[in-house]
């Protein structure tokens, strides 16, 4: 079949589908990491480098492969993405050193970087824009599908089956959706554009140039930075010994609540897609209530005294699932002050800010554990927990600092360029 007789619809949800298998990926890290720290036998602090590892190597790559995707297109990331990925769940299977553990998480890492972004620009190519923010939000709501099979499945294969067998199943998974990549999705619909020049490496750095130039697309970061590393490091990292250790939770019950934020996720997504499609000069709004909603329920919870009843921690787990929604706001920003060709630069730009942020706290809530748990005890208390979550509000209040400057440029620029057709409201 030619791409030029390819259904939009088959390429689109053969790209969401590798996706669905990078949140997998990133996310198996998230419930299986008090195993983890059994296996390699380390301290709070060791297994917070586990996630800095991956999600550092994210965040670094985003611009370079927004580079590149603008280059050589979305088959061929998805494709290099898929297989790294593959390789660092095989390392990961087997590893029972640290440091060969860590290098699993960058393969991961480096293979994750490739396929959100690059799934992005086939939304780009192959549907009208009109469609764009549905299925921008749609994208990022259908991936978390991978956080569900991430949680409650992995959870019990790795209990009956063991470490490795667990971790092997993963990257079949990964090399079966690699295959379907390969044979079904292709960079863009027009036979005449897919075979056009591969841009050279000075216009690639000068759309770069551009998008940074942009207001709007570092409105699109700091939107992304705030409202996405509350959610993402629960779901990651965090979130699952908080739940098991400090909150008494058992680990099935720990992981269902984890699945429940995840399907929370998937029916709020398409909300979220429809009141920014609906009111687009408002979107920021939509930003600052998701943060201080989030900022809000933590605080309740964190002050709660002893541990906090079930249905006060159903209540964060929805309002971190609508984290995830809030932060794709940030790639319509990209989309809406960039022209299609410098997509992949300004989706990689935006990219950066969550992920950046999502490392500081991974690391941070890490330390404070270490520093707040008596000497002699295995897990840390409920009390060390609060401590270390409360240092999200400093990335809070930096974040909305910089939402609200970059919102107040991004509209001043679009006051000076009225005359162009299309408005691009913040």
């Amino acid at each position: 079949m030619s791409a030029g007789r390819r259904p939009a619809a088959l390429v689109y949800a053969v790209a969401v589908t590798a996706y669905v298998a990078a949140v997998f990926h990133r996310s198996s890290l998230g419930v299986t990491g008090v195993d983890a720290a059994d296996r390699f036998g380390i301290d709070a602090t060791a297994l917070a480098t586990f996630s800095v590892a991956q999600l550092a190597v994210y965040a670094a790559m985003q611009i370079p492969v927004g580079v590149l995707l603008d280059r050589y297109g979305s088959r061929r990331l998805l494709l290099a993405g898929g297989a790294l990925m593959v390789a660092g769940q095989l390392v990961f299977a087997v590893a029972v050193d640290v440091r060969l553990a860590v290098a699993a998480r960058v393969l991961v890492g480096l293979g994750d970087a490739m396929t959100f972004i690059s799934v992005l620009r086939i939304v780009a190519y192959w549907f009208p824009g009109r469609r764009n923010p549905l299925l921008v939000q749609l994208t990022g709501t259908v991936g978390q599908l991978g956080a569900v099979l991430g949680a409650v499945p992995l959870v019990a294969l790795l209990h009956r089956a063991g470490w490795t067998p667990a971790f092997l199943t993963a990257a079949a998974l990964g090399a079966t959706v690699l295959l379907l990549v390969l044979a079904a999705v292709r960079d863009t619909p027009r036979a005449a554009q897919a075979g056009a020049p591969t841009p050279t490496l000075a216009t690639v750095r000068r759309q770069l140039a551009d998008a940074w130039g942009q207001p709007g697309t570092r409105l699109g970061l700091w939107t992304h930075f705030v409202t996405q590393f509350s959610g993402a490091v629960f779901a990651l990292l965090w979130g699952y010994p908080f739940l098991v250790q400090g909150q008494g939770f058992a680990p099935t019950a720990a992981a269902g609540l984890l699945t429940l934020m995840t399907v929370v996720t998937l029916v709020c997504g398409p909300v979220v897609a429809h009141l920014c499609a609906r009111h687009p000069f408002h979107r920021s709004v939509v930003v600052f209530a998701i943060t201080a909603a989030t900022a809000a329920v933590w605080a309740v919870v964190l002050a709660w005294p002893g541990r906090a009843p079930h249905w006060l921690l159903v209540a964060l787990v929805v309002v971190l699932a609508v984290n995830g929604p809030g932060s794709v706001i940030g790639f319509d920003y990209a989309r809406t002050f960039n022209p299609v060709h410098r997509i992949g630069s300004a989706t990689g730009i935006v990219n950066v800010g969550g992920f950046v942020a999502s490392i500081v706290l991974v690391l941070a809530v890490g330390v404070v554990l270490d520093l707040a748990t008596p000497a002699g005890r295995d897990a840390p208390p409920l009390s060390a927990f609060r401590w270390a979550f409360a240092v999200q509000y400093l990335l809070w209040a930096l974040g909305a600092v910089q939402v609200l400057r970059y919102r107040n440029a991004a509209r001043r620029r679009w006051a000076d360029d009225r005359a162009a057709a299309v408005p691009v409201p913040a």
